[in-house]
């Protein structure tokens, strides 16, 4: 946290940036303040209405108020990637050092397994669950929870095989240290800096797989306002009305970068050999 709140006062990107994502998050959160229109509300007379002052990304197919859609879709999009990430990150991290910790079986058993879901392509293999378990949003994170974990299982295991290898892991052993008292006291404080930044510079690429499983049809479902679906949605009518297509596209990409650059950022200032350089 005191890094944090140095990067902040020190590193002007990383200012910027965060300001940025907390202004895409207070969107979501204010979303009922911002808009005067419901996202699921229909009204068949203002069907396909162009942006202008009174709908500001004009309407879709059901009349519905692309705006308000656009910001009540920021909550399920931005809620629906920071679970994705923060299981990912759990489940991940968690076996990772298991296995590199305890090593033997356990080890064989994970690393394998690891192995077993690398082998397929990760968004075929999100693809397929989800398509066994059901279209939905909660279906999708745990699809693509499942096709990511490996990444930081192997990371967290070659962190702690790494760090292991420290005499101050065999000293704090020999004056009794319990194994879960190592971990947290010696090997778990140098592991989470590099898997806090590769899970903010992650950010970005979920969101876009989980956007691309809505616009596949198995992640939140109609009428939920999502961006991917909403992209979906609009693609039939990209040529009549290409604002349904133009401005949840716009919100996924802005949304993008500005977590890419802050993950960028983020790195910045909780890299550690940043400060030895």
């Amino acid at each position: 946290m005191n890094e944090l709140i140095r990067g902040l006062r020190t590193n002007r990107q990383f200012a910027v940036f965060t300001v940025l994502a907390l202004l895409l998050l207070g969107a979501a959160v204010f979303a009922p303040l911002l808009t005067s229109y419901h996202p699921i509300d229909a009204d068949l007379k203002n069907a396909f209405l162009p942006p202008s002052a009174e709908h500001l990304f004009g309407t879709d197919k059901l009349g519905r108020d692309c705006f308000s859609r656009v910001l009540y879709g920021a909550r399920a999009s931005l809620a629906s990637v920071f679970l994705l990430v923060g299981l990912v990150f759990t489940v991940g991290t968690a076996l990772g050092v298991l296995s590199g910790y305890l090593g033997g079986r356990t080890d064989a058993v994970i690393m394998r397994l690891a192995d077993i879901f690398i082998s397929f392509p990760g968004v075929l293999l999100a693809i397929a669950i989800a398509g066994i378990i059901g279209g939905s949003m909660i279906n999708a994170v745990l699809a693509l929870t499942c096709a990511t974990w490996p990444k930081y299982a192997r990371l967290s295991r070659s962190l702690v095989l790494k760090v292991k290898q420290n005499e101050y892991i065999a000293a704090a052993r020999v004056n009794g240290g319990t194994p879960f008292h190592i971990l947290r006291r010696h090997i778990l404080p140098n592991l989470l800096p590099l898997l806090i930044i590769t899970a903010a510079a992650d950010i970005g690429a979920l969101m876009l797989e989980l956007s691309g499983l809505s616009f596949l049809g198995f992640g939140t479902q109609p009428p939920a306002p999502e961006w991917g679906a909403m992209i979906s949605e609009g693609r039939q009518h990209l040529q009549t009305a290409p604002w349904l297509m133009i401005f949840p596209g716009a919100a996924i990409f802005i949304s993008v970068v500005i977590f890419n650059l802050w993950g960028d950022a983020l790195r910045d200032v909780l890299d550690p050999r940043d400060e030895q350089a």
